[in-house]
């Protein structure tokens, strides 16, 4: 047999097939055709990765990528292909009424794989500036479970954020409602837990395999209790099968906060960006950059490569196609390396963290075609200029004040 890729001499870490050690992996057409020690058939074209680390393709469970639509939403495309990310998820930005826009001009035209979760809200996130729950007349479970039923390709979910900003004084009433939309569409709530809503009150409407991301926020009402331990609340829910997501964004990550869960061994259950206008350029910038946070602050890197790869995938409910390089599934593998020196890390409080390790990505490969970082440096700087430009409308530093 002749391949049409041969990625030769990686160490090779899938969590999900619980491989870690050095293998050939060959594709033919968009699919993995052999993962081997040694590989000798010729291949079209050969990729020598021999002192890299070949994972499957990442996949990113918290973004907002409706640009041009929504306050927030970034052009992520290439950033995706450029950092070893094959499958990202929008985390809410359209709702049923905005949905066939995400579906037609983000989604349909994306060399990644789009998935998103649908807000329970109908506006989405349109409007960020103002909470898209303070007004209930907005939520609608029976069109959400519709679009969701209706485009399963590509919903994984229902979305709803439970802070005071997002609701006022609705309380946890939009998550039951979100909770109703996910039931009727055999799906799972996606829940930001913010200050102002009692972390204890969101966990209490919470299911199995539901999934509460901003676990290391620390702006009020968080995972840990006024003496800096992890809340019975958080334990409970995790025994019973909720997921806790990291969901790095511009407000909702504390190196405090993941030290003190950490040592208590509660580490998150997947590594998300919360990649959007707010916080592209600063802190976040990359998955693989969110990841090495974790690396440096004692995760193993086996461990979080399974949270950006096989537990994400399992998290929406695509195990059996995704995060896995098992023969016969798509094509969707990512190459790094692990570089050495002193990095500087931030936090959304601009707190520094050094760390002695980066993930740097090398290669991706997307249904069997390879992208290198370079020859997507000018869709990716374009991606972060727009950002910028997004970020200081939605601060209002470019307003006239005349």
């Amino acid at each position: 047999m002749t391949y049409d890729l041969l990625l030769k001499g990686p160490t090779v870490i899938d969590g999900a097939q619980g491989l870690n050690g050095a293998y050939d992996v060959a594709v033919k057409g968009e699919k993995i055709a052999a993962v081997e020690k040694e590989i000798a058939e010729p291949a079209r074209e050969t990729v020598d990765l021999e002192g890299r680390i070949l994972t499957p393709g990442w996949i990113d469970i918290h973004t907002h990528i409706y640009a041009g639509a929504t306050t927030w939403g970034i052009r992520g495309d290439a950033l995706c292909l450029a950092t070893g990310v094959t499958t990202v998820v929008d985390a809410g930005s359209p709702g049923w009424a905005n949905f066939m826009g995400f579906r037609d001009y983000v989604a349909a035209p994306a060399r990644t794989q789009v998935l998103t979760f649908v807000h329970i809200s109908g506006i989405g996130l349109t409007y960020g500036p103002v909470g898209e729950m303070l007004d209930m007349k907005y939520a609608d479970p029976d069109r959400t479970a519709y679009i969701i039923g209706r485009w399963p390709e590509l919903c994984v979910g229902v979305k709803v954020r439970q802070g005071s900003h997002q609701v006022g004084d609705n309380g946890v009433a939009p998550l039951k409602l979100a909770v109703e939309a996910a039931e009727l569409s055999n799906s799972k709530v996606m829940v930001h837990a913010g200050a102002g809503v009692p972390l204890p009150d969101v966990l209490a409407e919470v299911r199995e395999g539901d999934i509460v991301t901003h676990c290391y926020h620390g702006g009020g009402d968080t995972i840990l209790g006024t003496e800096g331990r992890v809340i019975p609340e958080v334990w409970a829910a995790r025994e019973r099968g909720v997921l806790f997501d990291l969901g790095h964004g511009g407000g909702s990550f504390l190196f405090e906060v993941a030290k003190k869960a950490l040592a208590q061994g509660f580490p998150s259950d997947v590594i998300s960006t919360d990649l959007h206008v707010l916080c592209l350029n600063d802190p976040v910038y990359s998955l693989p950059e969110t990841a090495s946070k974790m690396l440096n602050l004692g995760m193993e890197l086996p461990e979080v490569i399974y949270q950006t790869t096989a537990a994400p995938a399992a998290a929406i409910g695509r195990e059996d196609e995704l995060g896995t390089l098992k023969v016969g599934t798509v094509a969707d593998l990512a190459a790094f390396e692990v570089r050495e020196g002193a990095f500087e890390f931030r936090d959304v409080r601009d707190n520094l963290d050094v760390g002695s390790q980066m993930i740097t990505p090398v290669l991706t490969v997307r249904k069997g075609k390879v992208y290198e970082p370079e020859e997507l440096k000018e869709e990716v700087t374009e991606t972060f200029r727009r950002a910028r430009e997004m970020k200081a409308l939605v601060r209002g530093s470019v307003l006239s004040r005349k």
